[in-house]
């Protein structure tokens, strides 16, 4: 386990450039960023590309009529949503299918096309303007149309927040600028609302280089020069162990920023007894104990030794095991990857930007490079907000184990990333001869079968890369299943009932629902209940499918 490897970075991939070329001819050429070799799921996405027939560049002839104006659109939309699929969506993405993928996916496939027409707007003759003003419109509404389908419904509890109010003051007293006020809801903590609409394009924040926490305040710290030569430090672990003191720091400059930090993040790694005895059974229980010793063995490691060697320095009453646990969760759940002005990478805490929460439907998606002109971080919107609306921020394309462990939560929703991962054995002669062919894959998953669209036979809600695999493992007599036999029926049922085995098993591990008031209960234990809850949903939406699908076979 990294020392910060599950910081709010996971989405901040460099924006690829999108681009437009206006001929003489009548013809408007537009483009959006060709596939990146270089991109891990490059083969994967030529393969979608190409079995739907779609290219990366498109040609409009002007002047056009807006029915042809929209269906040259869609083409650019659906070949904006291949450019964007992370792995979890083209693992469950059909040849025939053309999205939506995720909300996320959405977002980043219509601005990527907003900013394709922007690159040609400023250099445009007055048809050229027309068609492209008319593809800007139509792409903004389509966007709008996103929000209005997830309009928050989170009721405000409270606007006033002294301490939140007071960093405000201070970010802007170093040149930060804000579109939002910190307020506090019903049933969540504290969240950032929009002062007025918030359109596409326009900063939520802009948050001044100078005053984000970085390596760079380490140069300056007396713990410096005994940390470089300290065997094993990294970077990331510097941070902590400084953080941990600076947090008591009456004199710090960024004294008004940790006087917000909560006193508990409530994430999975403060997880108790009763809370991990829920979890016992599922393959989150064996990643969070992995995680707790880990960070257990390393303060071991290095804080006594420090504070005995350094006492000046480390001083034992700043240097506990439940300060360094709050540091870990601190930078853990607040931390971003930030690329500098000076083009350095950083890991960093980034003052006021931690007030606002995640969501699957995010006005947020990019925040990871700060402006060279400005030297800030701009939190620019992918979709508008409306005054009064909660403003969310993407951590990235994170399953529910991963939030609960590092966040301390649950979203609000279906997340589609919500997966568990299967590893099915390949017989050595089958797996040597599967490599050869393209888009092969050592790793299966589902997720719950309510996300899926498909309606072609046989597809029982599940992935067809899953059960195309299946097919051919129990083709081949891999597994200890009654190898398919001829006749359609017989190998279907025999596919069915091999994935009933591997899931029921899971359920039962998972025991009944309890049915308890969950209204007294401790945070951490009703937080296990929900993740348990979770996983018990998915796994049931599995076994009712292929129970359908058997259901199915013995009616015809």
């Amino acid at each position: 386990m990294e020392t910060f490897h599950s910081q709010r970075q996971q989405n901040q991939e460099i924006q690829m450039a999108a681009k437009g070329q206006v001929q003489s001819n009548g013809v408007l050429t537009l483009c959006l960023p060709s596939l990146d070799e270089k991109d891990p799921l490059f083969l994967e996405k030529k393969r979608l590309s190409n079995a739907r027939n779609l290219g990366f560049s498109f040609q409009l002839r002007l002047p056009s009529l807006r029915g042809e104006l929209f269906l040259i659109l869609e083409d650019i939309i659906r070949a904006a949503r291949i450019l964007y699929l992370n792995d979890v969506e083209i693992y469950f993405s059909e040849d025939d299918d053309f999205g939506p993928f995720s909300q996320r996916n959405e977002l980043e496939a219509f601005n990527a096309i907003l900013q394709m027409l922007k690159s040609v707007l400023s250099g445009a003759t007055p048809d050229e303007m027309k068609a492209l003003n008319e593809l800007q419109n139509v792409t903004i509404a389509r966007i709008n149309s996103i929000a209005d389908q997830n309009i928050d419904k989170m009721i405000t509890k409270k606007l006033t927040t002294n301490a939140e109010d007071l960093l405000l003051k201070w970010g802007e007293s170093h040149g930060a600028r804000s579109e939002v006020m910190v307020a506090y809801f019903e049933g969540a903590n504290r969240g950032a609302v929009a002062l007025e609409d918030i359109n596409v394009g326009e900063s939520a924040l802009e948050i001044p280089e100078s005053i984000i926490i970085s390596e760079d305040l380490l140069h300056e710290s007396d713990m410096f020069e005994v940390l470089k030569e300290w065997d094993g430090m990294t970077t990331e672990t510097m941070l902590l162990l400084w953080s941990m003191r600076e947090r008591y720091n009456p004199l710090s400059i960024f004294k008004k920023y940790f006087e917000t930090l909560p006193d508990s993040f409530n994430t999975g790694l403060s997880f108790r007894i009763d809370a991990l005895t829920i979890l016992h059974g599922t393959l989150f229980f064996e990643e969070l104990m992995q995680a707790k010793e880990h960070l257990r063995q390393q303060y071991e490691s290095l804080c006594p030794a420090l504070c005995a060697s350094y006492p000046d320095i480390f001083k034992t009453e700043l240097y506990s095991w439940d300060r360094y646990l709050w540091a870990c969760e601190l930078w853990y759940s607040n931390s971003m990857k930030v690329i500098f002005s000076d083009g350095k990478l950083r890991t960093c805490l980034v003052p006021i930007a931690g007030l606002l929460n995640h969501s699957l439907f995010p006005h947020i998606i990019h925040y990871g490079r700060v402006d060279s002109e400005t030297k800030c971080l701009k939190f620019q919107l992918a979709r508008q907000c409306k005054r009064g609306e909660q403003c969310y921020l993407s951590y990235g394309s994170l399953p529910g184990s991963h939030l609960v462990m590092f966040y301390g939560f649950l979203p609000e929703g279906d997340n589609p990333y919500d997966i568990i991962p299967l590893d099915i054995e390949v017989p050595e002669a089958d797996y040597s001869q599967s490599q050869a062919i393209e888009g092969f894959r050592t790793s299966h998953m589902v997720r719950g079968s309510w996300f899926s669209k498909s309606n072609k036979p046989q597809t029982y809600g599940l992935p067809t890369q899953l059960l195309s695999h299946l097919r051919s493992v129990l083709k081949s007599g891999g597994m200890e299943q009654p190898s398919l036999v001829p006749g359609e029926d017989e190998n279907e049922r025999a596919l069915l009932e091999t994935i009933i085995s591997i899931f029921e098993p899971m359920m039962e591990g998972l025991g009944e629902r309890d049915n308890i008031n969950r209204e007294e209960l401790s945070w951490d234990v009703k937080l296990a209940l929900e993740y348990k809850d979770l996983q018990r949903r998915i796994i049931s939406s599995v076994l009712s499918s292929c129970t359908a699908g058997l259901q199915f076979l013995d009616s015809t």
